[in-house]
């Protein structure tokens, strides 16, 4: 179904979006509180012919976010990714697709070839031969390739970046100046060519959180992300709510909830192990089921909009259903906590996107 729809989309875009400038990347301004979803599988799954479906009727994947109130789609970026996926090809791709339907574009940019995260900051391949003064040159220039290329309304300055990015040079551990540097440089290279585009400084859990923004009061940005999943960061909802508090109390920046999922079962559409798969990783009172995963994501939002500069949501993962199919040891570890059932249907957890 997607196979057949996406080149005559790609093909409109490309008429509409032809002129694109910064004065009309905010696609959606007029819809504030961002309720997004992070759909960076989703070419991937497409590949494999895979359909979704809302409520029973088959339908594009963007297309059903969209129609259940999601404004925003996140989209994560890697320099040179070996099979491709996650480059800045495929990124401008999707950013089209969502554009098309007035939706915004958050990039979480990992300043990688690959996954970075609070354990693994690794710096792109052909940057690794580079002195310090020639990197931040490079990373300057690829943030004004990315806002020219994509325009993205909302810029995430690496991903999870609790030990700062482009290690070892940017590790805020041991290289503290030259990781606040290296922020600089991007969030000077989007101010200069993009005024009006976001800038994120994205942390994982709630441990540390607040110490960590108010390490970076010297940076230009504008919203705190935090990721939060109780499989990581614990299952006590009061102390996100409280994190969240203190980090807009010390900050007085914009806060949202870069990343969360929940399950809506504990069971599994195919062979491969799922991260989430025991009771004692759920929060008391959220139950594996439908109705369990909708209430999850409604408190993550009602923390959210009860925070003086609350802004919104992402849901992490809610494409990655089990497309290679039951028998594969390859495929999904997150089917149990995408926003569609087992036979790609979405769930009532959608219904936490309306406006």
């Amino acid at each position: 179904m997607q196979k057949l729809l996406c080149p005559i989309v790609f093909g409109l875009l490309t008429i509409l979006l032809s002129g694109c400038s910064d004065e009309n990347a905010n696609a959606n301004s007029t819809d504030t509180f961002v309720r997004a979803a992070d759909l960076s599988f989703l070419p991937e799954i497409e590949q494999s012919e895979t359909i979704y479906y809302d409520n029973g009727q088959p339908k594009d994947a963007i297309q059903i976010l969209h129609d259940h109130g999601c404004n925003t789609i996140r989209l994560r970026l890697w320099k040179n990714p070996p099979a491709g996926h996650s480059g800045m090809a495929e990124v401008k791709q999707m950013a089209m697709r969502a554009r098309v339907l007035g939706m915004q574009v958050w990039l979480s940019v990992h300043f990688s070839d690959t996954w970075a995260d609070p354990g693994q900051q690794m710096i792109p391949q052909e940057w690794q031969v580079l002195d310090f003064d020639g990197l931040k040159a490079e990373v300057s220039g690829y943030t004004s390739e990315i806002i020219q290329q994509i325009h993205p309304d909302i810029f995430q300055i690496g991903n999870e970046t609790n030990d700062g990015f482009l290690w070892p040079m940017g590790q805020l551990s041991q290289n503290p100046l030259q990781c606040h540097e290296l922020f600089s440089a991007v969030s000077a290279s989007i101010r200069a060519q993009s005024p009006q585009t976001k800038i994120m400084i994205h942390y994982a859990g709630t441990s540390g959180a607040v110490e960590f923004f108010d390490s970076f009061e010297d940076i230009d940005y504008d919203s705190a992300g935090l990721s939060y999943y109780p499989v990581w960061h614990g299952t006590d909802l009061d102390e996100l709510s409280s994190v969240m508090a203190l980090i807009q109390n010390h900050t007085g920046k914009e806060i949202l909830i870069a990343e969360t999922a929940y399950p809506f079962t504990l069971g599994y559409d195919d062979w491969t192990n799922n991260i989430v798969g025991l009771e004692s990783q759920l929060v008391p009172g959220y139950p594996a089921t439908p109705n369990g995963q909708k209430q999850f994501l409604q408190s993550i939002r009602n923390l959210v909009e009860w925070n003086p500069n609350g802004n919104g949501f992402c849901y992490w993962g809610g494409e990655w259903v089990a497309f290679r199919g039951p028998e594969s040891t390859s495929g999904s570890p997150y089917e149990n906590q995408a926003l569609f059932d087992f036979d790609h249907n979405g769930l009532s957890v959608l219904d936490v996107f309306e406006r």
